[in-house]
Order: structure tokens, then C-alpha cells, then sequence
């Protein structure tokens, strides 16, 4: 069996962070492990408390993995604090960890603040250069490269800075544009425009922790890059059209 390690946040509402990845590996038929970065009180509707783990327990919670099952692949979600951010770009250099999927998660789908400015500047300087592939949508692009972003070429124009500034491959998602959901793939050398369409929803909690998943999943199983993103891109896609329809807020996926 393939495995996937998730370095990311637990969300008490079930529908997003280290929840919706098990979930979402579990799908592929992939076996998922943890190393938990921060705990929420949150729900469909807002993110009312977090509190971070220290940095040597998320360092300590990778290694105990590292030593017994090592994964064929690894997401990366929510770091909340610049420490634990240091903590996981070390332990990524350190392993030479393969198939790395880093969602830099920055902001809650409610508007809750995730990741602070010293944090970002960490992870594009550190973490960045380690992944296979970074996954922002719109308001982390432009957080990360400092470009504004409104349409498709603003897309591909901040896909090609990401790899400037050191990401071996970059996928911008374009959800929070207009028109159809347009995602851009640069992996270093093409651009490539992952395009499906866009679903009348307001369930969407976790799609970005879901899609990210999706992806390291698929990486596990022997997918090159760009299949891997048009699998997972397909599979959210499917999973929004199947959302439960729970919760008062931005609901969860199917």
C-alpha cells in the first residue's frame, strides 16, 4: 500500500486540514499519517481558537514517522508560526522527502488569519525550494509573489515568479476569479491551464486542503505532476457536486 504523510492542522469541524486529507488519501486507497502543526475551534463558519503546537513536537511527530513508515508522499497545510515552519523546511532537508505538496494555507475560508507576515517570508524563502509543487490560490499567489492577480494571464505571470523565486512547480488556482475554474500549472519549463467548470456553491470548506491531498495522493500512486493535478482537479470537482450539504457556513465536500 502507498503512503501519504499530512503536516497540517486539525480542524474540529471535520472539513478541512489533517481531517479532510485522511479523508481525501483514504479515497485513493492510500494509507495517511499525521504530524499536526496546530489544533482549531473552528466550524463551518468561523475559526474561534487556534493554538500551535511547539515546534520540537511537530519535528518529533515527523521523525517518529520518518523512522517506521516513510511516505511516498507529503502535503504540507497549515504551519501557523514561524517556528514550526523552520521546524518542517529542516526535517524536509534533513530526509530529502520525494512528491512534496506544500498548500501555503494563510488565510480560513471565514477570514481567519493562519499564517503571520515573518511565517510567509519564511516559507517562500525555506519551504519553498523544498516542494514539488506549491498550491496557492489567488490571495497566497499574491501574498507570495506580490503581483496582482485578476485574471487567467495574471495567473500564468505568478506561476512563472513562483518559480523565480525557487518552486520547482507551480499550480495557481484561480477560484477566486470569475468565470470558469481556471487552476495554472508552470512545472519549470510549460504552462499548462487545468479548466473545469464552476459550481453555484457555498460548499467549499477545505477544497484547497482536499485538492493539495488529492494531488500528494496521486504522486504516491505514480502519477507524473501534471496528471496528478488533473486527477485531483477532477476529484474536488466531483466532491463539491457531492457536498453534504452540512453546516450554516461554507459547508464541507462529499
Amino acid at each position: 500500500m502507498r503512503t501519504g504523510l499530512t503536516i497540517a492542522g486539525s480542524d474540529s469541524s471535520g472539513g478541512a486540514g489533517i481531517q479532510a486529507d485522511l479523508k481525501t488519501f483514504a479515497a485513493h486507497g492510500v494509507f495517511g499519517m499525521t504530524a499536526i502543526t496546530a489544533v482549531t475551534a473552528q466550524n463551518t463558519q468561523t475559526v474561534s481558537r487556534v493554538l500551535a503546537l511547539p515546534p520540537d513536537m511537530v519535528t518529533a511527530q515527523i521523525e517518529a514517522v520518518l523512522a517506521d513508515i516513510p511516505p511516498d508522499a507529503t502535503k504540507i497545510g497549515m504551519l501557523a508560526t514561524s517556528g514550526i515552519v523552520e521546524a518542517v523546511a529542516s526535517a524536509l532537508s534533513r530526509h530529502h522527502l520525494r512528491n512534496v505538496v506544500l498548500d501555503t494555507v494563510m488565510v480560513a475560508k471565514g477570514g481567519a488569519r493562519l499564517l503571520d507576515d515573518e511565517a510567509v517570508a519564511i516559507l517562500r524563502e525555506r519551504l519553498l525550494p523544498l516542494a514539488t509543487v506549491v498550491t496557492p490560490n489567488v490571495p497566497e499567489a499574491e501574498a507570495l509573489t506580490g503581483l496582482s492577480i485578476r485574471t487567467t494571464a495574471d495567473l500564468e505571470r505568478a506561476a512563472v515568479r513562483l518559480i523565480e523565486l525557487g518552486a520547482r512547480a507551480a499550480l495557481v488556482k484561480g477560484g477566486h476569479l470569475s468565470g470558469p475554474a481556471v487552476d495554472v500549472l508552470n512545472d519549470g519549463q510549460t504552462t499548462i491551464q487545468l479548466s473545469a467548470p464552476r459550481v453555484d456553491t457555498r460548499h467549499t470548506h477545505g477544497t484547497g486542503c482536499t485538492l493539495s491531498s488529492a494531488i500528494a495522493a496521486r504522486l504516491a500512486l505514480g502519477d507524473d505532476l501534471e496528471s496528478a493535478c488533473r486527477a485531483a482537479k477532477s476529484y474536488v470537482t466531483q466532491a463539491i457536486l457531492r457536498a453534504p450539504g452540512l453546516g450554516k457556513g461554507h459547508g464541507p465536500l462529499g
